[in-house]
């Protein structure tokens, strides 16, 4: 009983100790008990026998002397002089000598030996340069890395964006020792590849690009159409240059050395023969029309081909093209191979989503993680209330969300474009997936919605009433819904025109009789902004008078105390003059002030047209200089405008100082009278207008300066919020004279500025809780 109680105690524990003595035992026969010594070999004179001779060598039969020492023990022959470590001393450099500097390459691609993949060059001539080479120009090089034309003499204009190397001979055969040797001194270093060619033959760049691609850099290839040499004394092929080649680099290194016997001892005709003997005799290599499975495709172009009715399937898979005759048969040509390699582009691209369908069907999530359509960013999805995108409705005629807050507005412009492209787009898209049994035709469109996701681009669902007609002649009318996308492209860098900051701006004050009590505060702030920082700008003031107040001008000038004020800003900034005009019109119009402003200003004058509550900071300066391009762009700001300080702070002191706060004022969006723009691009517009103003001379009070930029210019409008253009509260006296359209935007930008929704509430509130009582 006891036994068996003990048993039962001990047998979960026998598995764990018979492990322990056999992982023991194993480490014990594993453990080298004849260690070799920790220091070096001793030598024969440390270790004496004991007969007096020299002790024998240690080795792997001589072991006795460490088979009784300690691990790691130090033998007793070994005195502690042995073990010390050896001091390098420090030389300090000379006094007079500097360090040597390490140079480093400019970019790392040169140190790390990366090449380029493909170098192109094409042999033209004085006479076809101009033609034939502006021509393959306009077709080959936004497609290559690296594009040269080489010829003997040229004119002494080269055609704008072309890298144009002459060898000042005519001598065919001299051109071509000379492309070598220029091949050779300037770019063997930086490309595996040189691919030359004629300017009578039209490249296909994707295909030439994607057989280098293929081809291993180490090869020593003469690839092109293989032809026979003249007369037959000479074994081998050299490569006919009319259809172009393609050699390595490492074969021009081959042929390095023996370019100058090349060019004293070969005599030939034609420069493509020449260089195919110099190749043969001196590296054996021959001319190639296939390599490793990969051919070289060419098409002897005839006279009178068409690209479009060409059916033979070696110019459908041509790599060039032979001879071109003139430039407009180049770009047939490119406008040909342009659309192939388009159809193949969406070929691929609807077999990659084939891919990525099938490949998410076997995730965990199935076939929901792919997206619709495939290969562009799913939809916002958002995370509050106000981050859900709106839809809106439209019909083909009507847009039921207008700009101008209006409920409903017609289609015009873009707008109008944008829905007909897209219902056209579906009816393609429908009769694609359903014929030839199917072929459907619209009626109308019953309902169309519209939102743009920042994240991928316009998105539409449309309702369309379509006409459904069977291969029998059976039609039945019914209504489908059809969802779109207009994805967004790849961001992309605009090349913009050079702007800088030191530009002089010439700020423009139009004053009216209304405005003259404002004009202290305009001075104080801009003497404060740009006198006291010696800002180069130059600011002008424009009286405008109406005909009564001109006549008593001599007695009694409405604008002297502002005149007077501008005389002490003079006299206080003895560097700062600020000239000023006056005007007489009864309708001060934009347009017929700046005309009398812009022809006493030269041409590359920058203008900023303000407005006497303007707040002008330097911050808003820089951007006025850099968001207004010479021939480019105008820029129109909106300014802040703070609210009436009675209603934002009532029953409140207001502060000095006007804050960016959803409380204190609004971007005001109705007003266009502060603009940016140069005087050459005013003129230019101007002119343009003048025919319109020959028939209708009140087009000068019903058109702004905005309207006339957008309507008569073909400049970019820049239209954005202006942070640092700030507006304090002033009433605005809107003038009935100008047109309906200018009125009603003056007077919806006083009513809005008033203050804000709640603001004017609580007011209201307070009146009647007042009255009430």
């Amino acid at each position: 009983m006891r036994l068996s109680l003990v048993l039962s105690v001990l047998r979960p524990a026998g598995p764990v100790a018979i492990g322990v003595s056999l992982g023991f035992t194993l480490s014990l026969l594993s453990v080298t008990w004849v260690e070799e010594p920790c220091g070096p070999p001793p030598r024969t004179a440390d270790y004496p026998r004991p007969d007096g001779g020299p002790a024998p060598l240690p080795g792997p039969g001589n072991t006795n002397g460490n088979a009784a020492r300690r691990p790691n023990a130090v033998p007793a022959g070994l005195g502690a002089d042995s073990w010390e470590p050896r001091v390098v001393p420090y030389r300090p450099p000379s006094p007079g000598r500097a360090a040597k500097k390490a140079v480093r390459t400019r970019y790392i691609s040169t140190e790390l030996g990366m090449r380029q993949r493909l170098f192109v060059g094409v042999l033209t001539s004085k006479s076809t340069l101009n033609t034939l080479g502006v021509a393959v120009n306009r077709t080959l090089a936004h497609r290559l890395e690296r594009l040269v034309y080489f010829t003997g003499t040229r004119g002494r204009k080269v055609p704008h964006g072309m890298t144009v190397v002459a060898h000042s001979d005519e001598r065919p055969i001299w051109n071509m020792y000379q492309t070598i040797r220029y091949l050779l001194d300037h770019y063997v270093n930086d490309f595996d590849w040189f691919f030359l060619v004629q300017d009578d033959t039209y490249t296909e760049a994707h295909r030439i690009s994607r057989l280098v691609a293929h081809l291993s850099i180490d090869t020593h290839l003469y690839l092109g159409r293989p032809e026979e040499f003249i007369g037959g004394d000479t074994e081998g092929r050299y490569c006919y240059g009319g259809f172009g080649y393609l050699m390595s680099r490492s074969l021009l290194l081959l042929l390095q050395q023996h370019l100058e016997s090349c060019r004293n001892d070969i005599l030939s005709a034609r420069p493509d023969e020449w260089l195919g003997r110099c190749i043969i005799d001196y590296t054996a290599i021959n001319c190639a029309d296939e390599h490793e499975g990969l051919r070289y495709h060419y098409f002897e172009l005839g006279k009178n081909t068409d690209p479009e009715r060409e059916t033979d399937l070696r110019f459908q898979s041509a790599f060039t093209v032979h001879p071109v005759l003139d430039p407009l048969q180049m770009y047939r040509l490119h406008k040909y191979f342009a659309q192939v390699e388009l159809e193949r582009t969406y070929h691929e691209i609807q077999q990659l989503q084939l891919e990525i369908q099938n490949a998410s069907s076997l995730s965990a999530d199935g076939d929901h993680i792919a997206t619709w359509p495939v290969g562009i960013p799913p939809p916002f999805q958002p995370k509050t209330r106000f981050e859900v995108l709106r839809w809106d409705y439209f019909t083909e005629e009507q847009v039921f969300a207008c700009v101008d807050g209006s409920p409903k507005c017609e289609l015009r412009g873009v707008d109008l474009a944008d829905v007909a492209d897209v219902v056209a787009t579906a009816m393609d898209e429908l009769n694609r997936k359903y014929q030839p049994v199917l072929h459907v035709h619209k009626q109308q469109l019953v309902n169309g919605y519209r939102r743009f996701d920042p994240t991928r681009g316009m998105e539409y669902t449309l309702d369309l009433q379509v006409e459904v007609v069977t291969q029998k002649g059976h039609s039945r009318a019914v209504t489908k819904r059809v969802h779109l996308v207009r994805p967004l492209s790849e961001v992309e860098i605009i090349p913009m025109p050079y702007v800088t900051e030191a530009s002089r701006i010439n700020v423009i004050l139009p004053l009216t009789a209304h405005d003259r009590d404002y004009a202290a505060r305009f001075l104080e702030t801009y003497a404060a902004a740009a006198f006291e920082s010696s800002e180069n700008a130059v600011l002008t003031f424009l009286f405008i008078y109406d005909p009564f107040e001109a006549q008593q001008v001599t007695q009694n000038d409405i604008f002297a105390p502002v005149k007077a004020q501008i005389t002490e800003y003079e006299r206080k900034y003895a560097e700062v003059k600020i000239p000023w005009i006056s005007v007489k019109t009864d309708a001060p119009s934009q347009i017929k002030v700046m005309d009398i402003i812009s022809k006493k200003h030269p041409v590359d004058t920058l203008f900023f047209v303000a407005g006497v509550g303007t707040e002008v900071t330097v911050d808003f300066l820089n951007r006025c200089r850099m968001n207004t391009i010479n021939n480019w762009q105008v820029f129109f700001p909106i300014h802040f405008q703070g609210y009436n300080p009675a209603i934002a702070y009532h029953n409140q002191v207001p502060p000095t100082t006007l804050d960016l706060q959803r409380e204190t004022g609004r971007f005001d969006r109705d007003v266009f009278h502060e603009a940016c723009f140069y005087n050459a691009d005013y003129m230019a517009a101007r002119t343009r207008m003048a025919g319109d103003v020959q028939e209708n001379e009140d087009i000068l009070e019903t058109l702004d300066i905005y309207d006339m930029f957008i309507k008569y210019s073909n400049l970019h409008v820049f239209r954005a919020v202006e942070p640092a253009l700030l507006q304090h509260y002033r009433h605005q006296a809107c003038n009935p004279r100008l047109s309906e359209e200018i009125y009603h935007r003056c007077v919806q930008s006083s009513l809005e500025g008033i203050g804000s929704r709640s603001q004017l509430a609580m007011v209201l509130f307070e009146q009647e809780q007042g009255n009430s009582t």
